[in-house]
């Protein structure tokens, strides 16, 4: 078979018809994972609409190629696959991939970051696995919907409502005994509520330790961290004290 033909099977109108199948698959994955993600967003937790569109498109990218596989590299099927198993290959590329995303994922406290990356790091060997097989027009639409998803959702999360967290970690004077029911109280008069499952109480010389996740009530609620810090500063219960942004 002469190269150019060859090279033609790739842009085939059969390929680019299942091309065009596989991005409608892409697209509703993103959509669908976007609407599970912000529901974690707007509760302040680290995965939120990016890192879920991210992984359901990526997994709706590697499940629906393999629903084709006589339009695998360009069709030529029966030439290449007759000794080998591409399937495996795949199997161990976004494994292997998937410890290397992990690597970035970090941890201080409350907060997790790096979770976006380690999604966008999987997403892009499932482009290569797409541009791998031959499915060109679904690998190039891939890569544009997870670039969009990275530099655009940041805007879109901004504008819908959501509810900020921060992580407090207080520790207060030697004898001082802080009441639960006092300090929820305290958080709900500006505008915070503490997360269920985050609070964490040690004690040492003495001196109880309490460290825990306050959310937001609202968008548009919540004292500043600056007016919370001024405030504890006063608090003659406390010895000491930080404040962070918090994404659990």
């Amino acid at each position: 078979m002469p190269a150019i033909e060859f090279l033609q099977a790739y842009w085939s109108q059969s390929e680019l018809a299942t091309n065009a199948v596989i991005l409608l698959n892409l697209l509703g994955a993103l959509l669908l994972g976007l609407l599970v993600g912000y529901e974690r967003s707007y509760h302040g937790r680290a995965a939120g609409m990016r890192t879920y569109g991210l992984v359901c498109m990526a997994s709706a990218a590697l499940t629906v190629i393999g629903g084709y596989p006589g339009h695998w590299f360009g069709g030529h099927v029966s030439t290449y696959l007759v000794n080998s198993d591409p399937t495996r290959i795949v199997q161990g590329i976004v494994t292997g991939i998937g410890f290397l995303g992990a690597g970035v994922i970090m941890r201080e406290g409350f907060n997790i970051s790096g979770l976006t990356t380690a999604a966008s790091i999987w997403a892009s060997s499932v482009i290569g696995v797409m541009v791998g097989v031959g499915f060109y027009m679904g690998a190039i639409g891939l890569a544009i919907l997870c670039a969009g998803s990275m530099i655009f959702l940041t805007r879109v999360e901004a504008w819908l409502p959501s509810r900020h967290a921060i992580a407090i970690t207080m520790r207060f004077k030697t004898g001082y005994k802080p009441q639960e029911p006092a300090l929820r109280a305290m958080a709900l008069q500006r505008g915070y509520e503490i997360a269920g499952g985050s609070m964490m109480i040690g004690s040492e010389n003495g001196m109880q330790e309490w460290r825990f996740v306050a959310i937001a009530l609202s968008k548009r609620s919540g004292s500043p961290m600056s007016v919370l810090s001024a405030e504890l500063v006063d608090f003659e219960g406390i010895h000491s004290f930080q404040i962070t942004h918090a994404r659990n």
